[in-house]
C-alpha cells in the first residue's frame, strides 16, 4: 500500500492557490481540468516530495453561476491509497466486516468509510483489473 494524497474541496482556486503555494510553500504538481465534469483538480506537494499530495477539487459554478459552499467538515473529501490488488484489498475489508461503499466494478477504485467516517478512496495500481464478481453487480451502498 501507498499513500497518494488528501482531497480538499475549495471555493475559490486563485485564494486557495495563494495559501497553499504563496504562503505554505507547496507546488503545483499537476492540474487536471474537466468539462464533462465540471471540476479542477489542482495537485499539490512540497518541495522535493512529490509522493504526499494534496488534491485541490473546486467544483465549477453551476449554469446560474452559484457555486456550492461548504459546511460540516464537506471541504474535506477522502484520503487515498495505491493497491497491489483491488479485489483482494476489498476483499480483505469486506472480511472485517467493512461495508465497501462503492465496490470496484470497474477494476480500477473503490471506496470505504473509517469506524469515523472518513471516506477512502482505494485505486488499484496500474491499469485497472477485469471486471470480475461479485463486485462487478454490487451496488454503492451509502455515501462515499
Amino acid at each position: 500500500m501507498k499513500y497518494l494524497h488528501t482531497m480538499v474541496r475549495v471555493e475559490n482556486v486563485d485564494a486557495s492557490m495563494r495559501f497553499y503555494c504563496d504562503a505554505l510553500g507547496l507546488r503545483e504538481v499537476r492540474r487536471h481540468e474537466s468539462e464533462a465534469g465540471r471540476f479542477t483538480l489542482i495537485y499539490l506537494a512540497a518541495p522535493g516530495d512529490d509522493d504526499a499530495q494534496v488534491e485541490l477539487t473546486y467544483n465549477w459554478p453551476d449554469a446560474d453561476g452559484k457555486g456550492e459552499a461548504y459546511t460540516g467538515g464537506r471541504n474535506f473529501g477522502h484520503l487515498a491509497y495505491a493497491v497491489d490488488d483491488i479485489y483482494a484489498a476489498c476483499q480483505k475489508l469486506a472480511d472485517h466486516g467493512v461495508t465497501i461503499n462503492r465496490p470496484p466494478r470497474d477494476g480500477r477504485m473503490a471506496f470505504v468509510r473509517s469506524p469515523d467516517g472518513i471516506s477512502v478512496e482505494l485505486l488499484q495500481h496500474g491499469p485497472a483489473l477485469a471486471p470480475a464478481e461479485p463486485w462487478a453487480s454490487m451496488p454503492n451502498t451509502g455515501s462515499w
